[in-house]
């Protein structure tokens, strides 16, 4: 069995099977998206052809999902950050959370949602200009809601990130 030299053969790879390469590149790109492929060949130690192919080859599998921005918050006017806990009531569960997920997801404020298992069902990140918007967040976004059954809000005052994580399906 032969295959054509006018395609090239997928990598069927699961995504799990991650050699030494593919793990540094992960590793670089992770830390920094934007590094030219010719010094992300330098620093793994193979031919820029290769990074390259190795690159496109964990995009098409998957592996690599996207590249994103860092944005400094402060920069663009909403310099305070939170995380808000949000617990809906019981009944209609799967209904609630779906609905009340795809309604957060779309606020400006929001950064990052996470679903939960334990005491409570969202944890929410949000970026707002101050104190008055994190209520007013709260109240007008979350609490208005009639499947939100509590919330709980921390002010971030650090935070330190390593990478960006894809979103799970």
């Amino acid at each position: 069995m032969s295959t054509s030299s006018a395609l090239p053969a997928k990598d069927l790879r699961p995504r799990d099977e991650l050699d030494e390469v593919d793990r540094a590149i992960v590793g670089i790109l992770a830390a920094d998206g934007r590094i030219s492929n010719a010094e992300l060949a330098a620093r793994v130690g193979v031919a820029p052809s290769t990074a390259h192919a190795r690159t496109r080859g964990l995009i098409d599998r998957g592996v690599i999902t996207g590249f994103h921005a860092s944005v400094d918050q402060r920069i663009v006017g909403a310099g305070l950050q939170a995380m808000v806990h949000v617990t809906l009531r019981p009944g209609s569960r799967h209904e609630s959370i779906v609905e009340f997920a795809h309604e957060v997801r779309g606020l400006p404020q929001v950064i990052q949602v996470f679903f939960l298992g334990g005491s409570d069902d969202f944890l929410i990140h949000i970026a707002v200009a101050d104190s008055s918007d994190v209520r007013t967040f709260v109240v007008e976004h979350l609490s208005a809601q009639r499947s939100v059954a509590n919330t709980r809000t921390s002010i971030i005052f650090d935070y330190h990130r390593n990478r960006v994580a894809a979103p799970f399906h």
